[in-house]
Order: C-alpha cells, then sequence, then structure tokens
C-alpha cells in the first residue's frame, strides 16, 4: 500500500513539473489581459475584455547555436509598474504623453529575459539577452501572429526587402493568405468578426533590422528578417547592390542589450488612431538643446515640376523661381521651402550646383523674409560625402531631406542613426524619403521630422482616397508621416490625369485641406504650384494656418477604411478635419464640441454642391458655436470638411 502511495505521489510531482505554467498581467484599467504560458514553448495570449484576439503566439530566439524558446527554464520573475509622463520634443498628438502599463520581466537559463507590458490599449514585449561582453549573432528571432478565428487583414504586400514602403494596403481574410503569398512590412491592422482592432508594429529599433510577416497557412503570420549586409558597391547615382551578405543572420549585436519593443494596440477605431505605443515605447530624448529643432510646413517645388506663371521671368530650377517661391511661403508664412532633385548638377556632387542656384543667396534671402531652406540629397550622396552636413549648416540651410534608402536591414538602420546624429551636431533638421516607418529614433533623436513610407500624393492618380483613408488607423497610427498633400487642383479619381506641370490631386478641396489637420508630419509640404495658393488665397491661408504640432486631440469619430473625424488643439484654437474615401453614398455625421471650455468662432470648408462630381467644388461658412453645439457634416466621396475655431 505504501509503495503505491509512493508511486502516486511520484506521478503527481511529475504531471505537476510538466505542467505548463501561467503568468497573467492585466491593463491599469483591466481591459486587457496578457497570459504568458511556459510549457515546452514560451508563448502568450491576449484578451481585450472577454474577446480572445491573440492566441498562443510563441516566442524564440537564437543566439549563435543556442536557441532559446523550446522547453525554456524559467530562473526568476519580477512585476513592477510604469507610470510615467512623456513630453515629446515634436508632439504629433498630444504635448504630455503618458506611459502606464503593468509589467512582468521573466529571466531565463541561458542569459535570455523577456518583458511583457499591459497597457489599457494593448501589449508590449521585448526580449533581452545576457551573452557576455563580445558581439554576437542573432540568427533569429521568432515571432508569432495567432488569431482564434480567420481575421481582416488589412496589409501590404510585396515579394522582396528593398523597397520604399509604398504599396497599396490590400483586405483579405488570414484563412485565405497561404505560405507563398508573398509577405508584409509593418504596421499591420488585423479586424475580428466582432470588429475589434489589433495594430501591430515595433518601435526602439536600433542596431537591428526592421520585421517583415510571411503568412504561415494557418491563419497567422511568422517573422521573417533582412539578412544583414557585409559588403556592398554604389549602384547608379542613388542605389546599392549588396555583395555579400551574412549568412543566415539577422544582426550582429552587443551581447548584453535589449531587442526592440514589438506591440499590439487593441480596441476600437478611435483607440487605434489615437494610439502613442510607439512614442512611450520609443526611449528617451538624447539631445540636450533642441531649442533649434522648428518644426513646420514647407513649399515644395518637385510636385509641381517648378511650375509658376504670371511672372516676368522663365520657371524653372533657378534662383528667380526659389525666390518667387520663398516670398509666397513669406506671404502664408509657411516656415520653410525645398530645393528639390535638380539643384545640382550631379546628384553624385553636393558641392557643385548647377549654373542658375546659389544656394547661399537663396538662404540669404530666405533668412531676410523669415523663411528657411532645406535641400534634397539621396542617401549615397550623403554617405559618401558626409562633410557636406556641416557644409550646408555652416551655410544656414535648415533640414536636408535624404532620399532612396529603400532597405531596412541593420546597416541601414544604422544609417539612419549616424546620419540623424552628425546633422543633429550641426543642428540641422532631417526628413527621410524612400523610407521605412517610424520605429523609436525621432523620440531619441528629434531632429528627424518625419518619414515618406507612404503611398502619397507624390503618385499622382495612383494615390487615391480609397487607400489614403486607412492612414490614420494603420501608418500614421505609427508616428510622423510625410505625405505631401495640398492640391489645389482636385479630382475624382476617374478625372486625375494631372501633368507633371499641372498636377492633380485626389480627393475633393475640402479633403486636401482636411489632409492637414487629419495627416500628421512634423515636417508638412505644400505640395502644389505657389502660383495656385496665390489664386486660392481662402483655402491656402487655412492651410498655412494649421500646425504641425498639437497639445491635445480628440477622435470625434473613426471607422477604418470608411472615414475619420478628428478635433486637435494648438495653444487656445481648435482645428477639425473630417476624410472618407469611395463611397456609393455622401456620408452624414454628427459631432458634439463638448470639448470647448467656452464659445468661439468657426470657420469651416465643406464639400460643395458637386463636389461628388467636379471635386474643386467647396462652400466656406461661418458660426458662432459653444460646448454643446451639434455639428452636422456632410462629405461627398473621396470628400472632406474641415475647420478652425478661435
Amino acid at each position: 500500500m505504501k509503495q503505491i502511495l509512493s508511486l502516486v505521489m511520484l506521478l503527481a510531482v511529475l504531471t505537476a513539473a510538466a505542467a505548463p505554467r501561467e503568468e497573467t498581467i492585466t491593463s491599469p484599467n483591466g481591459d486587457i489581459r496578457l497570459v504568458v504560458t511556459i510549457g515546452d514553448r514560451l508563448q502568450y495570449s491576449v484578451y481585450w475584455g472577454d474577446e480572445l484576439v491573440l492566441q498562443d503566439n510563441a516566442l524564440a530566439l537564437q543566439v549563435g547555436n543556442e536557441r532559446f524558446g523550446d522547453k525554456p527554464q524559467l530562473k526568476g520573475r519580477k512585476r513592477s509598474r510604469i507610470d510615467e509622463v512623456i513630453k515629446p520634443v515634436v508632439p504629433l498628438k498630444y504635448a504630455m504623453v503618458p506611459n502606464r502599463a503593468n509589467q512582468l520581466s521573466l529571466t531565463f537559463k541561458g542569459g535570455v529575459g523577456v518583458d511583457f507590458r499591459a497597457y489599457d490599449n494593448g501589449i508590449a514585449y521585448r526580449f533581452n539577452i545576457n551573452k557576455g561582453k563580445k558581439k554576437v549573432d542573432v540568427v533569429d528571432e521568432g515571432i508569432e501572429l495567432n488569431f482564434p478565428q480567420p481575421f481582416m487583414a488589412h496589409i501590404s504586400m510585396t515579394g522582396t526587402y528593398a523597397m520604399s514602403c509604398e504599396k497599396p494596403y490590400t483586405h483579405i481574410s488570414t484563412a485565405d493568405l497561404g505560405q507563398d503569398d508573398g509577405m508584409t512590412y509593418l504596421p499591420v491592422l488585423f479586424e475580428s468578426p466582432h470588429g475589434t482592432k489589433v495594430l501591430f508594429s515595433e518601435s526602439d529599433v536600433r542596431d537591428y533590422p526592421h520585421i517583415f510577416l510571411r503568412p504561415n497557412g494557418k491563419n497567422g503570420f511568422s517573422s521573417v528578417f533582412p539578412k544583414a549586409p557585409e559588403a556592398w558597391i554604389p549602384s547608379g547615382d542613388r542605389g546599392w547592390e549588396i555583395t555579400k551578405e551574412r549568412e543566415c543572420i539577422a544582426a550582429n549585436v552587443d551581447g548584453r542589450r535589449s531587442l526592440p519593443w514589438r506591440f499590439a494596440v487593441i480596441g476600437d477605431d478611435a483607440t487605434i488612431a489615437a494610439n502613442q505605443m510607439e512614442v512611450v515605447l520609443g526611449g528617451k530624448c538624447e539631445l540636450r538643446d533642441v531649442s533649434w529643432i522648428k518644426p513646420g510646413k514647407v513649399n515644395w517645388d518637385w510636385w509641381n515640376h517648378w511650375t509658376v506663371w504670371g511672372v516676368d521671368f522663365e520657371s524653372g530650377i533657378n534662383n528667380d523661381t526659389y525666390k518667387y517661391i520663398i516670398d509666397v511661403a513669406a506671404q502664408f508664412g509657411v516656415e520653410y521651402i525645398l530645393l528639390d532633385e535638380g539643384w545640382n548638377k550631379s546628384v553624385t556632387d553636393p558641392f557643385t550646383t548647377r549654373d542658375e542656384i546659389d544656394v547661399q543667396e537663396l538662404v540669404d534671402y530666405g533668412r531676410q523674409r523669415g523663411v528657411g531652406v532645406w535641400l534634397w540629397l539621396s542617401w549615397l550622396t550623403v554617405e559618401q560625402h558626409m562633410d557636406l552636413i556641416p557644409y550646408y549648416a555652416k551655410m544656414g540651410v535648415k533640414g536636408l531631406k535624404i532620399d532612396f534608402m529603400d532597405h531596412s536591414n541593420q546597416w541601414m538602420v544604422n544609417y539612419y542613426e549616424r546620419v540623424v546624429r552628425e546633422c543633429a551636431k550641426h543642428k540641422l533638421m532631417v526628413d527621410f524619403h524612400g523610407a521605412f516607418k517610424p520605429s523609436g529614433l525621432e523620440q531619441r533623436l528629434p531632429n528627424l521630422l518625419s518619414y515618406e513610407g507612404v503611398l502619397g500624393l507624390e503618385q499622382g492618380a495612383g494615390c487615391e482616397p480609397k487607400n489614403s483613408i486607412w492612414l490614420p488607423f494603420i501608418r500614421n497610427a505609427m508616428g510622423a508621416m510625410d505625405f505631401t498633400p495640398g492640391a489645389m487642383q482636385n479630382a475624382q479619381p476617374e478625372d486625375n490625369r494631372g501633368t507633371g506641370s499641372l498636377p492633380m490631386g485626389g480627393g475633393t478641396r475640402a479633403y486636401q485641406m482636411a489632409l492637414y489637420v487629419c495627416f500628421e508630419s512634423g515636417l508638412q509640404m505644400l505640395a502644389d504650384s505657389p502660383t495656385r495658393y496665390l489664386r486660392e488665397p481662402e483655402c491656402s491661408e487655412f492651410i498655412a494656418s494649421a500646425p504641425t504640432t498639437w497639445d491635445d486631440t480628440r477622435i470625434l469619430a473613426a471607422k477604418a477604411g470608411e472615414y475619420y473625424v478628428v478635433a486637435k488643439r494648438k495653444g487656445d484654437q481648435w482645428f477639425i478635419g473630417a476624410i472618407t474615401g469611395e463611397r456609393k453614398q455622401p456620408l452624414d455625421l454628427t459631432i458634439s464640441l463638448d470639448f470647448l471650455t467656452k464659445p468661439g468662432h468657426l470657420t469651416y470648408f465643406q464639400d460643395g454642391r458637386n463636389a461628388h462630381r467636379i471635386a474643386v467644388d467647396y462652400k466656406k461658412g461661418e458660426q458662432t458655436v459653444t460646448p454643446q453645439t451639434q455639428l452636422h457634416l456632410h462629405l461627398v466621396r473621396n470628400g472632406g470638411w474641415c475647420a478652425i475655431i478661435k
């Protein structure tokens, strides 16, 4: 009998030892529950209320020949609370951003740990490695996204790591995606059958590649990474050819460090659009003096092909044209102009300008009128001539637009940081085009004002509101986005046939104006010809008055892929922007102004009676408003509505 009891006790002990262990953390408000399972694998699942939204997502990490994730052995755990307020140097939504979460830190045998956080609007986690002082090879970081049932995926599909992150969104069920259907870059948005949204991305990416996700053919996704380049040669005047990669290695990194944060924002449409997860996880500002960092708007030359008319000089890439652009910028209070590609004789030579351009003269002319000058350069030229940074900073240039990186491997991630850091030494601001998404660098080095990485207005007729209406919920939810709005020749998609010199912009006039409130960028372009802005003064004055940084943001109405209405405050002024995409019927919404603290005077712009067909048609109106006012908005297809309250 004693032998039987001993055997039963032994079996009980062995069964208990083999049973998976669960650790649970909840968000401060209790809405989010993250369950970590430590068994044969390390997995996590996430609940929003009673709804399971992420199920059994396994984590793995291979450093050198050591693989973590199979039968992980827990050494210790620690629970803590994050409670602070972050004040971004370039506040795109809020002057003060709360960072409040409950954290679970696990350490395992083999020098690996994982931090998990539960926020009121989502979850985040990151690996920590402790492999000694020497460099180590991260062969792979295993990341899974598994759903309890088919979700809709709103993703940008690509077949290559080498691209500018400007693909249109594909909308497809996760059940219909197979392993051979390509991959997607981040951020990605998923939607449950109940309408719950999950936005997945990453932040605090440093000395490490960006993630791509590949469908696993089982209603989910797995991570893949571009390999770490070991050698490369220039290709043309703005590209490169990687001649040698570190075989099967994503990154070579310090042996003691934290890897990037991976996060999921979870909730309704407004929660996704209002989130600041990339900000709170991005890292602390590393610059002592930020007084010289001045976000603002830019009169842009490239989209309208340097086209001005009604003048007594020949327009083009010359000082006369740029002085005219400076004069118009000064008239409307626009802070900067940009000299895009063409100002130097050769893209590869940043010091020799074409005969018709004198940068110093333009800088001096602009300084007298309160308008700064930015210069366009290819990334390859900057890499090969880093001395151009102090050269143009000494001349008085305010910033550099750097273009065509088109990669997100470890080398290129480090290139971004090297350049922004060097520019910070000489008080130059930066705007990256041909770029990947924001992932924390602009929080640590806030002289980086914006990134492209979006299918924006420069794509002409290829930029349609039916795709752009997703941006507040996906790409722009990740941070600054240089979309380059501002078309004054407006067209419905079927009529968008603008030429290079006389371009058209998709959507109505009120839609293009509302983008300056709805879209966020520390550097916001005015894409159209200065002549057109002069001929449309009341619209131009509204655009020019819209700030690029904000003290407060209120999402008034939102449905991803259908409409977005937002109010933003700067000082004691509120701006409201509303946009919609392609639709069969007009959109009618009623919004409350209960966020006001006192009466004010509202000036608004709305779609005209015929804007559904003739997109330039708009109507301007004014009225007195109070916190009790209910506004009725009427938007046509691809339409908009915008206002300022003083």
